[in-house]
């Protein structure tokens, strides 16, 4: 009951990846035996002198976080992650039937998402506003002694305020990997990734100054963790914004090539992996906080990017909308029920596109490829035409369930 003892981007995440695993698995047990804790963890942020204590949709609260701080008022970080939060549970309660509890994430979601394109985003990206809860009482200041916090509730340190922080799309990132959506203005969210690139990412560390653990230096490239373009920098900002971590750079690396900046996306990627190029340092070791962090996990979300893959056992939808190499496209592919390669082939005026099943079983109702010009001309099934389909912009609809099983391929001309 504590709020102080929880990570705020570590319990809402949770909520989010409890969506996507639904949504991979289409295991509608989990999902209800689940959601009443998914549900309980949503009204955790609302309890007295929580991260948002007035229901609002807005994290005033103070917020404990990966940065092993306590961040006070809204910031961008976190509340990207409330409000992925707020939009999966939203999508979890509607469907098991709790109507109210959906009706109130969307309202929370919608007054959130407005709110800090209002009042955060400062016409570059997003920024912290540092304020103090006004109904912190003094029993819960009194317990705000935690490992890397603040004892002055009135003049906290460790924070982010007017920082270009290169994790401040993280919620966004997610968002994109679980088919969520926008969670903000999808032009706010390009120009904070733009401006992410422009003011954190730098050509080489020779005069960088940093007080903490250094994972990039002289000739190398990186993103740094925050930069203060316009000044104003907190006297004693949290603890690592002077350092380059690489799953940080792996979601800011991932949002840029959602937002088609994939140039951008892949020249962080590739930054990173000269860095660990097996003769500066371990190729299977991005060390962060200890060797073999997991947060460097996040670059499997390069492939689900540039591949444009999304799938649903639920709605048995599965999509592909590639972002480089558009004429001859081939890539991995794995969900819960099976895995396999996509290849995409451009020759002439047809366009040709295969989902081969290596193993498993897959049901699907639908298929979406985007950026595929022309119009259908045939989809077969190992060879077999299926007739009973329709069309309705890129996405084409089976009138009976298509089953895809092992060694299976599903093919679809463009012409």
């Amino acid at each position: 009951k504590e709020y102080n003892k929880a990570a705020a981007d570590g319990q809402l995440g949770c909520v989010m990846k409890i969506y996507r695993d639904w949504q991979l698995s289409g295991d509608d047990e989990m999902l209800k035996e689940l959601w009443p804790m998914v549900k309980k963890t949503m009204e955790f942020c609302w309890i007295k002198g929580g991260w948002d204590s007035d229901k609002d949709g807005v994290m005033e609260g103070i917020q404990h976080n990966t940065m092993d701080v306590e961040y006070f008022g809204p910031n961008p970080q976190m509340q990207t992650w409330y409000l992925g939060a707020l939009r999966s549970a939203r999508e979890m309660a509607e469907y098991v039937g709790d109507d109210k509890f959906a009706e109130l994430c969307e309202k929370l979601f919608e007054q959130g998402s407005k709110w800090m394109d209002e009042n955060l985003f400062n016409g570059k990206y997003y920024e912290h506003q540092i304020k103090i809860p006004r109904d912190i009482s003094k029993k819960l200041s009194g317990s705000l002694i935690l490992r890397m916090g603040t004892r002055d509730i009135q003049n906290p340190i460790y924070q982010l305020g007017k920082g270009c922080l290169v994790d401040q799309m993280v919620g966004q990132f997610f968002s994109h990997i679980a088919g969520l959506g926008y969670l903000t203005k999808s032009a706010n969210v390009k120009k904070t990734l733009r401006s992410i690139m422009k003011h954190n990412f730098r050509h080489d560390f020779h005069d960088h100054f940093n007080h903490m653990r250094a994972f990039a230096m002289n000739d190398e490239q990186a993103l740094v963790m925050c930069s203060y373009p316009d000044g104003e920098r907190p006297k004693i900002p949290f603890p690592y914004f002077t350092e380059v971590m690489t799953g940080f750079e792996y979601v800011a690396a991932v949002g840029m090539i959602y937002e088609g900046m994939t140039n951008e996306g892949l020249k962080v990627i590739h930054a990173i992996r000269n860095r660990y190029d097996g003769k500066r340092r371990n190729p299977f070791d991005e060390a962060e906080c200890g060797h073999h962090y997991a947060r460097a996990m996040a670059a499997y979300g390069a492939l689900v990017a540039l591949s444009g893959f999304q799938y649903s056992a639920v709605d048995k939808h599965i999509s592909f909308a590639p972002k480089i190499n558009h004429d001859h496209f081939n890539c991995f592919w794995s969900i819960p029920a099976g895995w396999g390669v996509y290849r995409q082939k451009i020759t002439n005026s047809k366009t040709t596109v295969e989902i081969d099943l290596k193993d498993g079983r897959i049901p699907l109702q639908l298929l979406s490829l985007g950026g595929v010009n022309g119009e259908l001309d045939r989809v077969t099934l190992n060879g077999k035409a299926i007739k009973n389909l329709s069309l309705s912009g890129d996405t084409v609809r089976f009138d009976k369930k298509v089953i895809l099983s092992k060694n299976g391929i599903l093919r679809a001309v463009f012409r």
